[in-house]
């Protein structure tokens, strides 16, 4: 490690005694609260957490058995929080410096990611590793993070302080690298901690596992309590009786913001299944929202499909899924066939498709954009793909035996909120009319973190935000039909195409610039990653080694399959100022495979 950064001298293994938030409990807090129900309506998040400590309710952390591990009631959350920010304090820091946080699904993650707010810190959540074989590309993707955001402070837990002390080597800036129980162990600082304003940035929110450009989107105190209140008011009407239940990761946008800080500023109790428990037994899941009569539980749609194929008929008997009125869905692609799957495999454990309540957000936007309406479902329309191919136009399918795109309803935009779509040179366009997805509102990020070139690439002028989305207008609401950016969404997570395209590159026998990563979407809605890549060996032998060298390097970096195509020279086409083009390597992927025409979709034709 850099000399500049200081390590304690206590042993990493104290860390095992550190239980600042609590000891092992065998209930959790309880659904009704003792305080009136506010919903949002606060000016900062820590004066949202000052009220929520004045009540029972609380965080609740299970085990992948199913068993209660952790009990964090927001009144213990505030005072440890105030605590640790005391801890903060002494090192001195400027107002605003960035802390990295390695977001376990934890309680030790939220009570740091409060102490930084309480301290006047900026708090931003990286990621745990993909997978064991990702150690070399999730060290770099950590220092990549840490370099960005210029960050003073950054902290792990034991299972992952080896990862970050890596990345921490010669890393500027950085002052200190330590467990959360090290942080524990240093003396409080007497200092008065300082109300935060509305206009602070309130953390950061990377928006990619890119290794090397990774982008922090900047989100005031301002933007995050506007999205909070509409997420709560208007998207969920959460009432006292609610209860929420997750399984998403905490550096993920849906699941910090909607997950962690949403249930907090109304007050409600919500139980947490770390990710990887989930992934691995999704019925663990479903369980925590019957047994505790959850209300509120969010999935991407690939964590519906999980339940649906994992989880077996003699299971359901089990289960009560009456409870659950509010099953909201976003952060990828919705496909209306994995809804009705989902609907039709649990309908007999009491799930109702009426609890469906799809929504779209991204993270420049904090979180939420618009939401359907709730109690209604999902709707879906059916439109001619000749015309939306050809015209880029949404037409409602009129005569039966016409191949059709089906896209699911994402409702209309949160209050204070503007959607608009707009074509190639920026003109608005009419309903039903395909285009890219523009957002305007006072969710809408500053900008992204010490990268003003990709900020004026999202930020247009009088602060419309260039979501990167195709879409269209329909009735007032949003249908989304794809994505304009180079970001392949695979089981709920985002892959920057250049990401795997590197790693390609970095081989031997390929020139700089000869490959193309891009994304296949299946019959079953399974996004597949395909990597085309100009080569010139002969031998059968050496072609195959290559590609299955590639197929493991990029599961290693990634945690996915992929198929990987070698093409002669001079086979990738470009665009006229000599870049590559994906969407144009992708339609000579699928006619050179003949896939079905249907999956040329209008999305790809935006992909510039």
């Amino acid at each position: 490690m850099s000399s500049t950064i200081t390590k304690l001298n206590a042993p990493l293994t104290q860390a095992f005694d550190f239980q600042p938030s609590s000891e092992l409990k065998t209930t959790p807090t309880p659904t009704r609260n003792t305080l009136a129900q506010r919903l949002a309506g606060f000016d900062t998040l820590t004066n949202a957490l000052e009220y929520a400590a004045q009540g029972i309710t609380g965080y609740n952390f299970y085990n992948a058995k199913g068993h209660l591990q952790s009990v964090l009631p927001y009144k213990l959350l505030r005072n440890n929080a105030r605590s640790f920010a005391r801890r903060l304090a002494g090192f001195n820091l400027a107002r605003g410096s960035r802390i990295a946080i390695i977001a376990d699904t934890s309680p030790e993650f939220i009570e740091l990611f409060f102490a930084c707010r309480y301290a006047g810190l900026v708090p931003f959540a990286m990621p745990v590793p993909v997978n064991l074989g990702s150690h070399g590309i999730y060290v770099q993707q950590l220092k990549g993070m840490l370099e960005s955001s210029q960050a003073s402070l950054a902290i792990a837990n034991l299972d992952y302080i080896n990862f970050l002390e890596e990345a921490s080597n010669k890393t500027t800036n950085l002052q200190w690298v330590g467990t959360p129980a090290q942080l524990w162990e240093l003396p409080e600082k007497e200092v008065t901690l300082r109300p935060n304003t509305t206009d602070e940035v309130a953390y950061l929110q990377f928006t990619s596992g890119s290794t090397r450009m990774p982008r922090g989107v900047v989100i005031t105190e301002h933007a995050l309590m506007c999205n909070l209140e509409g997420i709560v008011r208007n998207g969920l009407e959460i009432k006292p009786e609610d209860r929420s239940a997750s399984w998403l990761p905490f550096y993920h946008d849906m699941g910090l913001v909607g997950l962690v800080l949403a249930p907090m500023v109304t007050q409600i109790s919500v139980d947490y299944l770390a990710t990887r428990d989930f992934a691995i037994r999704p019925l663990q899941w479903l369980r925590l929202i019957s047994r505790n009569r959850c209300t509120v539980a969010f999935s991407q749609p690939f964590g519906l499909k999980l339940c649906t194929m994992r989880v077996r008929e003699s299971d359901l008997r089990d289960l009560d899924l009456s409870c659950w009125r509010a099953a909201g869905i976003g952060a990828e692609m919705i496909r209306p066939e994995t809804l009705r799957n989902f609907a039709e495999k649990f309908s007999s454990a009491g799930f109702s498709d009426s609890a469906f309540l799809p929504c779209y957000g991204l993270a420049e936007s904090t979180l939420a954009v618009t939401f359907s309406k709730i109690g209604n479902g999902f709707h879906s329309i059916q439109v001619d793909s000749k015309t939306l191919i050809d015209k880029r136009m949404a037409t409602k399918l009129r005569a039966e035996g016409r191949k059709y795109n089906e896209f699911v309803n994402c409702g209309r935009p949160l209050p204070g909120h503007t959607v608009k779509i707009v074509d190639e040179t920026g003109q608005q366009l009419g309903e039903n009319m395909v285009g890219s997805v523009l957002v305007h509102g006072a969710s809408v990020m500053t900008g992204y973190y010490n990268n003003p070139e990709e900020t004026k690439k999202a930020l247009m002028p009088n602060n419309w935000l260039d979501t990167g989305d195709i879409g269209f207008l329909y009735d007032g609401d949003l249908y989304i039909t794809g994505r304009r950016t180079d970001v392949i969404i695979v089981n709920g997570r985002n892959i920057r195409a250049q990401d795997i395209e590197e790693l390609a590159e970095q081989q031997p026998e390929i020139r700089s610039r000869e490959a193309s990563a891009f994304g296949i979407n299946d019959t079953d809605g399974t996004t597949t990653i395909v990597l085309v890549i100009e080569c010139r060996l002969t031998s059968t032998a050496e072609r195959h080694s290559l590609i299955k060298r590639l197929q493991q390097l990029v599961y290693m970096a990634f945690g996915v399959n992929c198929i990987v195509e070698l093409v002669p020279p001079h086979t990738l086409p470009r665009t006229s100022s000599g870049k590559l083009s994906r969407f144009a390597a992708r339609q000579g992927y699928i006619q050179r495979t003949n896939l079905d025409e249907q999956l040329l979709s209008v999305a790809e034709s935006g992909d510039r």
